[in-house]
């Protein structure tokens, strides 16, 4: 869904098929040994509705698989808890050296050391709300439960 989305809205051409098969095979990265990921949602984006329900629930079971893998840590920040950092759009750190960006109109590398280092502390501010293990899978269902 997000993908038609974004190309209607960027008058791109509608090639979500290859997107999709494309984002699949990256993601197979996350099954192989010697590495980690640190992954932080916010809750509200849990209840985003980019789809019907059963594409929601798909999503958010995906989720649910995820946290079950040993080399995932996912975080959720909880809309109630009180902030000290304020949301910001997605990024991606690679290994402290680089940064994938991903604003409205363009993705953006960040390479530069003293770049990184401020989503490092962003990503450590954040993570601070975060709750883990069973209390994120129960905002993870709660989620799924208010789809229907």
């Amino acid at each position: 869904m997000i993908f038609s989305a974004s190309a209607t809205f960027r008058g791109l051409p509608d090639d979500v098929a290859d997107a999709v098969t494309a984002r699949m095979d990256r993601s197979a990265i996350i099954r192989e040994s010697g590495r980690t990921f640190a992954i932080l949602l916010e809750e509200t984006v849990l209840r985003y509705r980019l789809g019907d329900a059963g594409v929601m629930a798909g999503q958010l079971g995906s989720l649910l698989s995820a946290m079950d893998l040993p080399a995932v840590s996912l975080g959720i920040i909880p809309a109630s808890v009180e902030r000290t950092m304020w949301s910001v759009e997605s990024f991606t750190v690679f290994d402290g050296e680089r940064v994938d960006h991903e604003p409205l109109s363009a993705s953006v590398k960040i390479t530069a050391p003293d770049e990184v280092v401020q989503y490092l502390k962003a990503f450590r501010e954040l993570r601070r709300h975060a709750v883990y293990g069973a209390e994120a899978r129960a905002l993870i269902l709660k989620a799924i439960e208010a789809l229907h």
